[in-house]
């Protein structure tokens, strides 16, 4: 019987991924067992989650995999320099799986390039860190959000605002119901710093770049080096604009301070405002209203300015009949409604917040996850995808223009054959899409 390992080694990229049998998870680790990561792009997060799991005791770096080689040999030496080892380097992410002695992966690639790695990691029994949006449409987040279920892997996506304490504190307060009746949710991230991206023309990749690797599964297209790296973001091929990237983070507390997961239907309009005439495709204006039934939800997102509400350019606003909580990554606050006799006392914002502890407390979370089974990730792969679903969600009813009703028990929208075309992707041959 062909061995997990040799599936990998030796399928073409275009055979889908279909076991009879899960493999289970590896067992937990001792205290004192050493954790060994290998990392599936390196150039931004994946960078960063790679130094917050080096920042953990009893951690090394063994591999890391990044199609550009000028990233990955400068990786490789700022690696050996934080370890006093030197990691392996790869530009397939599939020899990176065949090494041995390898328990975790970390995925941080482009948002179009999550499901593969995440799927075949799965299947080898890995733990996984993966980065946020935890994929680029609605069927693939379902085919990931099988995998790890199939195989029981630990896994915890890289929405690290669940693991900062302020954060936390906000929802518990919105949990103790002194709020009052919340009749609306407010979910923003206006980002001045972010700018127009000038059109340029396409050209050669640069080299060291295996460019038609790192565009995979997604359609052929010359080299811009407006879609590579960072800004990668602003097309609908790679990634889903602020709604996505932003929006996970944002969206995943106003969920979560509500204790809701889908809405009934979700509307959404906006548009290149700003910057009409530049590269981008995603909107650098957009709103999208949700409906739960007794309450509703906006998201709002803006890029090139700071203009976002209570004079915060990011963070969400629980708007009760007693009063409006409002929390960001500085901290959160109580505003009480306005009269003679306001119904509940202000708290003023918390002082001690922010202190940029949350990525480090996500990793700790997610070894410690690790060494006792018993314990669930503060971002579980069920509490991603259902976030980025509902992120989805919004930017299909910007793409169709219409208010859209979902159905979140078959994960499909309900009569409406046009809106339904965008939940699975076209994947490009030799790679297909994954069934699990």
């Amino acid at each position: 019987m062909t061995s997990r390992r040799n599936f990998i080694r030796n399928a073409t990229a275009g055979i889908g991924v279909a076991a009879s049998m899960p493999i289970a998870a590896k067992s937990a680790l001792g205290a004192n067992d050493k954790l060994v990561c290998g990392v599936i792009g390196a150039k931004g997060m994946g960078n960063a989650d790679l130094k917050a799991f080096l920042g953990q005791p009893n951690t090394e770096c063994a591999a890391i995999c990044d199609v550009d080689e000028n990233i990955l040999n400068q990786r490789i030496a700022d690696t050996e320099v934080l370890q006093g080892k030197k990691p392996k380097g790869f530009s397939d992410f599939r020899k990176l799986l065949e090494e041995p002695g390898i328990d975790v992966i970390i995925i941080g690639t482009p948002d179009h390039w999550h499901t593969l790695p995440f799927v075949y990691a799965a299947q080898e029994g890995k733990y996984i860190y993966c980065e946020k949006p935890l994929a680029n449409t609605i069927e693939e987040i379902n085919i990931m959000e099988r995998a790890a279920k199939r195989y029981g892997n630990v896994v915890q996506i890289g929405q690290w605002q669940r693991s900062d304490p302020h954060w936390q504190d906000a929802v518990a307060f919105v949990h103790s119901g002194k709020l009052g009746k919340i009749r609306t949710v407010r979910t923003w991230s206006y980002q001045g710093w972010m700018k127009s991206v000038p059109v340029v023309a396409d050209s050669a990749p640069p080299a060291g770049v295996d460019y038609d690797f790192w565009l995979g599964p997604a359609r052929k297209r010359p080299f811009n080096k407006n879609r590579f790296h960072f800004t990668f973001r602003w097309f609908w091929d790679y990634a889903g604009g602020m709604m996505t990237d932003w929006g996970v983070h944002i969206i995943d507390y106003a969920l979560f301070g509500m204790k809701v997961k889908a809405p009934k239907s979700v509307m959404a309009m906006g548009g290149k405002f700003a910057y009409p005439d530049d590269a981008c495709e995603t909107p650098d204006t957009q709103q999208a209203l949700y409906d739960f039934d007794d309450f509703t939800m906006l998201w709002d997102h803006g890029i090139g300015i700071d203009g976002g509400y209570f004079g915060r350019s990011h963070g969400v606003g629980f708007v009760g009949n007693n009063g409006t909580l409002v929390v960001d990554r500085s901290g959160w606050e109580v505003i009480p409604e306005g009269g003679n006799k306001p119904a509940m006392e202000a708290v003023p914002l918390t002082p001690n917040a922010g202190k940029g502890v949350g990525l480090k407390n996500h990793m700790a979370n997610f070894i410690e996850c690790i060494k006792d089974r018993d314990k669930t990730p503060n971002t579980s792969v069920a509490i991603a995808a259902n976030t980025a679903r509902v992120c989805h969600l919004g930017n299909i009813a910007f793409k169709t223009g219409r208010r859209l009703y979902w159905d979140a028990d078959n994960s499909t929208f309900i009569n409406d054959k046009e809106a339904n075309q965008y939940l699975k992707p076209k994947y490009r041959k030799p790679w297909t899409l994954p069934k699990v």
